[in-house]
């Protein structure tokens, strides 16, 4: 029997899983500003997934990234769920370098 689907299958339910919490903490102690570095980040996991030789790893690496990618295109839409009392909003957020240019770019959405 061939087990690789299977795992694969659930270790990339729990990657998604905790993207959710990396998305609610994030936006709440950094700020939604933040998401072109999240991006980015997911988009060197992706490329790094790339070159690894191992499937595993490789797909593991894969998924960590996309996780980062859709969390990047969540970070906005969290901002508006704790402006309407769905989760604690925090005023005190850490404030992203470049944030003058990034202010002026449309968030991403899926």
């Amino acid at each position: 029997m061939n087990y690789f689907g299977l795992i694969i299958g659930v270790a990339t339910l729990l990657i998604i899983g905790l993207g959710f919490p990396l998305v609610i903490q994030g936006e709440r102690r950094f700020g939604y500003l933040w998401w072109p570095y999240m991006m980015l980040i997911g988009i060197m996991f992706i490329i790094a997934s790339l070159f690894i030789q191992n499937d595993w790893l490789s797909v593991l690496v894969g998924v960590l990234g996309a996780t980062f990618v859709w969390g990047s295109t969540e970070l906005k839409e969290q901002a508006v769920r704790a402006e309407l009392g769905w989760y604690p909003f925090n005023a005190n957020k850490i404030k992203p370098p470049l944030e003058n240019i990034i202010k002026k770019w449309r968030a991403p959405h899926l």
